[in-house]
């Protein structure tokens, strides 16, 4: 299934020794696609090298690039649905663009995309996510 991941979630997922660790290597084994645009790619590139030094961030950044189990997305129209954080709608434009499955956010910012109809974007929190993964085993 199509993914896009908030950086938060990235971040607790790509550490191997994380409980969330599953999540990203759903997306290493093709289980499932992770869906990214340019603007996305930059900030993981930022908040990854905060947390995890420039040579983890590169390492991972690479895998994004080169995978083949990752789609790029250049969103074209800005649809600013989450107004509480606005640097947050780059995820959700590339997600309405991928038609991705799930937005996995622990960001209660995403919140608001429940109350709205159109367009449809369902978001879904990493312990949840993590949870699906499991029982699809």
């Amino acid at each position: 299934m199509r993914i896009v991941l908030d950086t938060n979630c990235l971040i607790q997922s790509v550490a191997p020794r994380s409980s969330y660790h599953d999540v990203w290597r759903s997306i290493q084994e093709g289980k499932n696609t992770l869906c990214v645009s340019n603007e996305i790619l930059d900030e993981y590139a930022e908040i990854l090298t905060r947390f995890f030094g420039s040579d983890t961030a590169d390492f991972v950044l690479d895998f994004i690039v080169e995978s083949r189990h990752v789609e790029f997305f250049s969103p074209q129209y800005r649809f600013n649905l989450i107004t509480a954080d606005p640097d947050d709608n780059k995820f959700v434009d590339c997600a309405i663009q991928a038609n991705a499955r799930y937005i996995v956010t622990n960001d209660h910012h995403y919140d608001v995309l429940r109350r709205i109809k159109f367009p449809v974007v369902d978001i879904m929190a990493l312990q949840d996510f993590l949870a699906l993964l499991h029982s699809e085993r």
